[in-house]
This record gives C-alpha cells, sequence and structure tokens, in this order.
C-alpha cells in the first residue's frame, strides 16, 4: 500500500486487523486470518517503537522512480513480547498429508505436486508427515482382502526424501466434518451387513444411525461376517504390520496412532453435522443401538436398580444449551443417583473400547510406540455440568476428573496420548461465543497434566488451519510451558494440514519460523511483527 504526496510515493506500514475467528467445530468458508497469503498477528503487547529511515523513490518526469538520497522519512518498527526458545528443548514437528492423498482405487493422487510438496517441507527442516491409512480403502470390497499399493508407493516417495511417517490406523468414515475435503466411507462390505442389522452403528434416541464408525458394542460380538470388530481391527493393523515390515525395521515409522472412534478419536459421535448439530450445542448421547442398550441393561440390573436400564429422558436436542435442559442444568440429573451411574457407565464403555483396542494395538506392532487421540471438547467448559464433555463421554463435570481415569488407561498399554486444539485462546472464543462458556485454554492444562501426572508421552496437533504468529506462539507455550517446573514439554507436535494456503509464500515463511523454535533453534526477528526487519537507523 502507498500513499502519493507531491510526486513521491512513500512505502507505508499498514496494520492488518486481527485473524478471523471461528469455533473448533463450526464451518471454515474463508482461511483462517481472513486474508490469503497474509500471515496476521494480534494479541500480543506491543514494546518499543524504534525508527529507522526509509528511502523515498520520487518518480522522473517520465514516471520512472529514482533513489533520491536527501529524501527520507521516518518509519516505525513495532515490537512484541515474545518468548525466545532458543535452546528449549526439541518438539518434532510432522504435517498431516490431505485426508485424500490416496484415492478409492488405491492411487497417489497427482503425485508430483505432491513430491515437490514434500521437499518443500524438508527444506525446512520438518521431521515426517501423518498419513490416514483408510480402512475404507484397503479393505474396500472383502473381508480380509487388503489392497496397500498406492500406501506403498507413497511411503516410498516420503523415505527417498529421508522423511519419517506417523501412520493412522483410520477406521472411521472421512466426510461430513470440519476439514473434510473428501468422502471415504467404511468398507462395503461392511455397509452391507449393516444394511441387515443396523445396530451395528452409534445410534441417538430418535434411533438416528451414524455411520461414521462401529459401535463399540460391537467390540465382542460376532456379527461381522463371523468376526467381532476386535479381530477386524486387530487383522487390519497385523496386515499392515506385515505389509510394510521393511519400514519399521529402517525407522521410518517411528509410531502408530490408532483410530478408536469417529474422526479416529476416543469419543462418541455426540455432535454429528450430519443430524444438523452446530456449534455450539451440546450434543446427545449416542447409546441406543441393540448391544449398548443390553449392556446398560445388565449394569442396572447388576446395580440392584433394573428401571435405570434406559438413557436420560431429559437431555432435550442436539442444539440445546445446559441451562434449557432438565438433565444438565445446574442441580440437575447429571448429578442425580441415576444421573451418577449412567454417566459413569456411558464413559466406563468409553475406556474399555479403548482399552481393548489399544491392547491389539500392542500385539499387532511389537513393541512399535502406539497413541491415540483425545478430542478437545472446550465448549460448556465453564459451566458446573461439562455438558458437551458428558455427551462425548467425558464424565468430567465440575465435581469429577474424567481425564484422569483415561490417562490411566492409556498408561497401562505405554501409549501417547494425542491431543487437539492447543492454538485456541480461550478469549477468543469468548469473544466470538459469548454464549458457550467455553474454555480451551483450561482444558488443555487440565488434560496435559493428566496426562504427564501418568507419566505418558503426550502429543498435540492444532483442531483448526493456522498460518498466523498468534496461533503459533499459543501452540509453542503449550508446547514447552514456561513454568513447569519439572520441564515438561510435548513428545511431538502435528500441523493440520498440507495444503496450498500453507504453501504461499508468507504462510511458509511464518510455518519455517514455527519449526525452528519448536526445535529449539533462534529465530533473527524475535518480537518483531511479521514481514518487518529491524534496521539500524541512519
Amino acid at each position: 500500500m502507498a500513499i502519493r504526496l507531491n510526486h513521491c510515493v512513500i512505502p507505508v506500514s499498514v496494520k492488518l486487523g486481527a485473524p478471523a475467528r471461528v469455533s473448533a467445530r463450526s464451518s471454515l468458508p474463508f482461511s483462517v486470518g481472513d486474508w490469503r497469503g497474509v500471515s496476521t498477528f494480534s494479541g500480543a503487547r506491543r514494546l518499543v517503537l524504534a525508527k529507522v529511515k526509509q528511502r523515498v523513490e520520487c518518480p522522473d518526469e517520465d514516471g520512472v522512480p529514482i533513489d533520491d538520497d536527501d529524501q527520507l522519512v521516518d518509519e516505525e518498527i513495532v515490537h512484541f513480547e515474545e518468548r525466545d526458545f532458543s535452546g528449549t528443548a526439541r518438539v518434532p514437528v510432522y504435517v498431516m498429508l490431505p485426508l485424500g492423498v490416496i484415492d478409492v482405487n488405491s492411487q497417489v493422487v497427482e503425485p508430483e505436486e505432491l513430491l515437490d510438496q514434500l521437499r518443500t517441507l524438508k527444506s525446512v527442516n520438518v521431521d515426517g508427515v501423518m498419513v490416514d491409512c483408510w480402512w475404507g480403502i484397503v479393505e474396500a470390497h472383502t473381508p480380509q482382502l487388503y489392497n496397500w499399493s498406492g500406501y506403498k508407493k507413497l511411503f516410498q516417495m516420503i523415505r527417498e526424501l529421508g522423511l519419517k511417517i506417523q501412520v493412522v490406523m483410520s477406521f472411521h468414515e472421512c466426510g461430513g466434518n470440519v476439514g473434510d475435503d473428501v468422502h471415504i466411507q467404511i468398507p462395503e462390505w461392511v455397509r452391507e451387513v449393516g444394511q441387515s442389522n443396523p445396530d451395528i452403528y452409534f445410534t441417538d434416541r430418535a434411533g438416528r444411525r451414524n455411520t461414521e464408525c462401529l459401535t463399540w458394542g460391537i467390540d465382542k460380538q460376532r456379527v461381522l461376517r463371523g468376526r467381532t470388530a476386535l479381530e477386524v481391527y486387530f487383522d487390519y493393523m497385523r496386515s499392515f504390520r506385515v505389509e510394510f515390515d521393511e519400514f519399521f525395521e529402517d525407522k521410518i515409522i517411528p509410531e502408530i496412532e490408532v483410530g478408536l472412534g469417529p474422526c479416529g478419536e476416543l469419543r462418541y459421535p455426540s455432535y454429528p453435522a450430519q443430524f444438523g448439530w452446530k456449534y455450539p450445542g451440546i450434543g446427545e448421547f449416542q447409546c441406543y443401538d441393540k448391544y449398548l442398550m443390553k449392556s446398560l441393561k445388565e449394569a442396572a440390573e447388576v446395580r440392584g436398580h433394573s428401571f435405570w436400564g434406559r438413557g436420560p429422558d431429559n437431555t432435550e436436542t442436539y442444539n440445546s444449551t445446559p441451562h434449557g435442559t432438565g438433565f444438565f442444568r445446574d442441580g440437575g440429573d447429571y448429578d442425580s443417583y441415576y444421573g451418577r451411574f449412567f454417566l459413569n457407565w456411558y464413559s466406563r464403555v468409553l475406556i474399555d473400547h479403548g482399552d481393548r483396542v489399544l491392547a491389539m494395538a500392542n500385539l499387532a506392532f511389537e513393541g512399535t510406540c502406539i497413541a491415540a487421540k483425545l478430542s478437545g471438547i472446550h465448549w460448556w467448559y465453564k459451566t458446573a455440568s461439562h455438558a458437551a464433555e458428558l455427551t462425548a463421554g467425558f464424565y468430567n463435570s465440575s465435581n469429577r476428573d474424567g481425564y484422569g481415569p483415561i490417562a490411566a488407561m492409556f498408561k497401562k498399554h505405554d501409549a501417547a496420548l494425542n491431543f487437539t486444539c492447543v492454538e485456541l485462546r480461550t478469549l477468543d472464543q469468548h469473544e466470538d461465543f459469548p454464549e458457550a462458556l467455553a474454555d480451551p485454554e483450561g482444558l488443555v492444562w487440565q488434560v496435559l497434566n493428566a496426562a504427564w501426572d501418568a507419566s505418558i508421552p503426550v502429543a498435540s496437533e492444532n483442531a483448526l488451519p493456522c498460518y498466523d504468529r498468534e496461533g503459533y506462539n499459543k501452540i509453542l507455550e503449550n508446547a514447552k510451558p514456561l513454568t513447569d517446573p519439572d520441564g515438561r514439554h510435548l513428545s511431538c507436535f502435528t500441523y493440520l494440514r498440507l495444503n496450498p494456503t500453507l504453501m504461499e509464500s508468507q504462510n511458509f515463511k511464518e510455518f519455517e519460523r514455527f519449526v525452528k523454535r519448536m526445535h529449539g533453534e533462534a529465530v533473527p526477528d524475535l518480537g518483531l511483527a511479521p514481514g518487518t526487519q529491524e534496521t539500524n537507523p541512519e
């Protein structure tokens, strides 16, 4: 931008607006930051104003700019408070590849363009990439007939560049969630089973079936062409381990992340957009398939109150608020004798599922590090009931720690915990959705400390696309807490996700700077606004 005065063009610094903010589960009709290709920086405290001389370009009579040494103007260089991470612990940085990098025919999509992008990532010392291995592609048509051909080609490309691979065993459907730009269903033969037995899917109180993943009620039921869900997951994982043995032996694959539910996360599909959920709705319980209802009735009979063998009837709908329900309101039924029984059972089903699948993963991968993802349900965190967490399976009401038992289960299997939403700021949520009473920073603090107290590695990823310095600084603060007396830090960070916007010049410069700081390296522009360089005044 420039201002023309007396036939001279004087460059002028422009302060860009603060990044546009969106909820962690809202749609993204625009690039975060609201300025494509421009990295914005807001929210930091201004410290110093240093003036430097800037040369003025004055056009001659033909309009051609010429230098005039006698015409200099002052320009302000703005300094911000920014922590120096040089010399801190090195946190490896991975980048998620596009969801549709392998198509439904098990072919690498646009391999030449992908190769160029991978080379660019390697040039800034990214440690590796994360790849989803979709169950719906590999075991698409026939039980135990696996097609790994596309992934073999992709992994070879990555290995030749010297990058490592975090692999995700993705047992869920892709499509319909925030950030999903492709549609990959669960295997065709599983969907055929579902046509005759729809209770293999999670079901809400109205009887709507969610085909995104299988209900945990069939973990031990032989309803999948003679196999249980656990056996299906184990056979798939074991096939991968055998097929890619050389990548394990060469340490190209240092970690396997095991999908445990919708979006690959350990949670119930309690807030499905396909059923009309919108942020910050509380969601609904998902336990109404016949297998989970049988489990609930059996638990109620063991407790001696068979009439408790039902789901609550006063939770209202997906988009209700806690105070608009009899169950979740302050003093509501969630804290009654029945409510505590139901929530204990509901959350125990979640923990037991994770326990069983992670045990199978340790058997399949023979000593390779395993991990699983936990979702960051931060809305309604500042209410007594924590309603959105309860419907997702996290019994984390204000008088109870819902994440300690999950961390203990992870510890049992020496599994790392991967947590989302480390880039979100509570203040932003209060500005955009004050009614949601969200607290992502409080949630991150609770979950990280629950995991560290259990002595398990904690990894993380961003919940939304991030291109701005403010978001990166928030990630860095959580990755390497300044005040932690034990010097604890994230075991690694995975960036969501490789895309054309990230590769734009200014955005990628910010990303390169972020990688250096995660690695504990110094950066020359510490405390300066993006795009500025400090110059010695003349």
